[in-house]
């Protein structure tokens, strides 16, 4: 039995796709996820509009209601029954954020118990087997086996490079973890 942190945001949430509708609804464009391909939302839109961007993330709101990742919910029900699960999600980051994730949690994954959440700013702090994260800087900070999850602004990262190993989507997961 493995324990397993996993990340939310680009990981069991599509959080870049609901920034991104934001972002056009409010100025009028049609930014696509793939275009964002190899970099952050702040790398694509004009510098004078990130102080919106970032207060899209301080509306509590936010995370209310962000769209599942394909798969996440059932390979995450699966490895739940044979490894402890941990949910590490990087909440201190945006303080505004905390309830509405932890609603969202309950919400779609009632087969984890909040005891298994962890709100942190730094993944350094986890002791696990595996993080499952977008976030490169997070897997640098943790000292198990670090999983990038495939995201729009990862793309260029060479996980095996740095000694991670690409998980492509939920089901590239759950072949890693029932080879």
């Amino acid at each position: 039995m493995a324990i397993i942190a996993v990340d939310m945001d680009e990981v069991m949430a599509d959080t870049v796709l609901e920034h991104l509708n934001r972002y056009n609804r409010e100025f009028g464009e049609s930014i696509q996820k793939h275009e964002l391909r190899g970099k952050w939302l702040w790398q694509v839109v004009p510098s004078d509009r990130h102080d919106r961007l970032s207060q899209f993330l301080d509306d509590p709101e936010f995370f209310a209601d962000l769209p599942l990742m394909d798969d996440a919910v059932r390979v995450l029900e699966r490895l739940s029954q044979d490894h402890e699960l941990f949910i590490a999600s990087a909440a201190m980051e945006v303080p505004r954020s905390f309830n509405a994730k932890y609603t969202w949690l309950q919400r779609h994954f009632p087969f984890l118990p909040p005891s298994h959440y962890v709100f942190c700013g730094t993944k350094s702090i986890l002791q696990a087997d595996y993080l499952i994260d977008d976030n490169p800087r997070q897997l640098r900070a943790f000292s198990g086996k670090g999983l990038l999850f495939s995201a729009t602004h990862n793309r260029s990262v060479d996980a095996q490079a740095l000694g991670w190993q690409r998980m492509d989507d939920w089901k590239a997961v759950e072949r890693f973890f029932y080879r």
